[in-house]
């Protein structure tokens, strides 16, 4: 008997010796000593180590390419929205064409809330291989709408699987990534950046030469075909990433998600399956997690497996996030900084070819094909801004909320700069830097925020952020109906969101920069 109480008593030595060495270790975590449940934290530590003795290897480089997939969906569906805009304007001529940003934005808070917080709960797979097939199915149907009532409809279908992606494919990226490796996570960003410039390349020729023109008096379905033909191709896109994704990839669970399940074995199983596919082999035993599990905390009988169903369904991944002050101040100035950003990003963006279209009008020089060769001039812009970000995280004395703060208000201040312009190429050359900064401050931001969620609830944690971003986001369109477009006044406002986002960068507690996730 007293064998097996000194056993305990050095289980609990070691558990609560690992948690700190965990927490203290600049190369961990940034979560504050305490943060966590001590078993959890050290069972994450020894997964943490396991991954980083497997390295960055082929497994890591095919999940970069497919988690991409999300990435650029996540951009390239609201840059399709604003591009689409102005011609779908022209053809039905709606009393409140804000109505199709709108229902996007709907689309997106739901996907976000649904796939963001279920991920959690039935795990990153289903997610992960049916947001993109969701996308792309009502996407290709969008280009039938017979009105403007249809598209706003399939916009807001599309968008409940674009929603999903961000917070389900950054927990999944980042869950595999060894430490060593996780700037990788902003670098993901470059296909953010280039799903823009890609759906401006095609919108160039289809919409610049098959849709009416912006003086046109009467806009008639057939000659204002280019926006279907481009509703085609975008669908195809998408519809040919989820079949890469479904057919061609075998996507693991996270070693972390299972461990956080109270699945040991199947978490070691899959370590050593993510080795064998890199040509590595694991040292990872099911005892060197088993070691730390403290007498009755985890049970299998029926009883017990019924009870953690249960858990599922309560908010325990949310108060976790709020579990001591300086996690709760964490999670608030994070989900802020997100909600201001989904107020002024869209509030510019989704509407910038039209103010393009109309600020060239004034001008004398707004014709679409005009319109659509600035918007790829912008884009390309995007590419080097993604990279750059991915350099500036790891730069010492600037780290991920150096970044963060400086990217944001610059983005703001190059906006207000832009209601200087006096003609079109003034216009353009502004929004260039826009579009560069707000590349590098995208990038930093999706890179941060899940690295300051602990794993079992990053999930969670990143539906928050994006549910804050979405409901701020259908304020944007709200804006526009009572706003003039032809107007500064929604760059203005645009521009102070941005500004104050990145003021409240400089005050967030977590430098994840060097900090492997927990």
């Amino acid at each position: 008997m007293a064998a097996i109480a000194e056993d305990k008593a050095s289980k609990e030595v070691s558990v609560d010796a690992l948690q700190n060495e965990t927490l203290d270790d600049v190369t961990v975590s940034a979560l504050p000593k305490g943060t966590l449940d001590p078993v959890y934290a050290a069972k994450a530590h020894v997964l943490n180590n396991a991954i980083q003795e497997i390295g960055m290897g082929w497994y890591q480089w095919q999940l970069f390419i497919v988690v991409g997939f999300g990435w650029a969906s996540d951009n390239l569906w609201p840059v399709i929205t604003s591009l689409i805009f102005t011609p779908i304007t022209n053809e039905f001529s709606p009393s409140r064409p804000p109505l199709l940003s709108l229902s996007q934005n709907l689309g997106l808070l739901f996907g976000a809330m649904f796939w963001g917080f279920g991920c959690d709960i039935f795990g990153r797979r289903w997610a992960f291989n049916l947001t993109i097939g969701i996308t792309a199915v009502f996407g290709l149907i969008a280009a039938g709408s017979p009105n403007f009532a249809a598209i706003g409809v399939f916009a807001a279908l599309w968008s409940v699987g674009v929603g999903g992606n961000l917070p389900v494919d950054s927990a999944i990226f980042l869950e595999f990534l060894p430490g060593s490796h996780q700037y990788l996570l902003t670098v993901l960003s470059i296909w953010w950046a280039f799903a823009q410039l890609y759906a401006t390349l095609i919108a160039w020729p289809l919409l610049g030469y098959h849709t009416c023109q912006e003086k046109q008096a009467i806009c008639t379905r057939s000659e204002n075909f280019g926006w279907r033909y481009f509703m085609i191709v975008m669908g195809c896109t998408a519809m040919l990433m989820f079949l890469i994704r479904f057919l061609c990839f075998s996507i693991y669970e996270s070693p972390k998600y299972l461990m956080g399940r109270g699945r040991d074995e199947d978490a070691v199983k899959v370590v050593h399956e993510v080795a064998r596919r890199n040509g590595k082999t694991s040292s990872l035993t099911l005892a060197d997690l088993q070691a730390f599990d403290r007498e009755g905390q985890v049970q299998t009988d029926a009883a017990a497996a019924l009870s953690r169903k249960l858990e599922k369904l309560n908010f325990t991944h949310v108060r976790t996030l709020f579990a001591s002050p300086k996690l709760a101040y964490s999670t608030s100035l994070i989900m802020l900084i997100w909600a201001f950003i989904g107020l002024g990003f869209p509030l510019y963006n989704a509407f910038l070819p039209y103010i393009q279209a109309t600020r060239g009008a004034q001008f004398g020089d707004g014709s679409t094909y005009i319109t659509y060769r600035d918007s790829l001039i912008i884009a390309v812009l995007g590419i080097p801004g993604a990279m750059f970000g991915g350099v500036l995280v790891e730069t010492p004395y600037c780290g991920r909320k150096g970044a963060l703060a400086i990217s944001t208000a610059l983005t703001g201040v190059f906006l207000f700069a832009s209601t200087t312009a006096l003609d079109s190429n003034a216009l353009l050359g502004w929004n260039c830097p826009y579009n560069f900064m707000s590349n590098v401050m995208y990038a930093v931001l999706y890179g941060y925020t899940p690295e300051i969620f602990p794993t079992k609830d990053r999930g969670t944690g990143n539906a928050l952020c994006a549910t804050a971003n979405r409901i701020f986001g259908i304020m944007a369109p709200i804006v526009a109906m009572f706003a003039n477009l032809e107007t500064a006044a929604p760059v203005y406002v645009s521009g102070a969101l941005f500004i104050a986002a990145g003021l409240l960068a400089v005050l967030l507690p977590f430098e994840s920069r060097g900090k492997a996730s927990l």
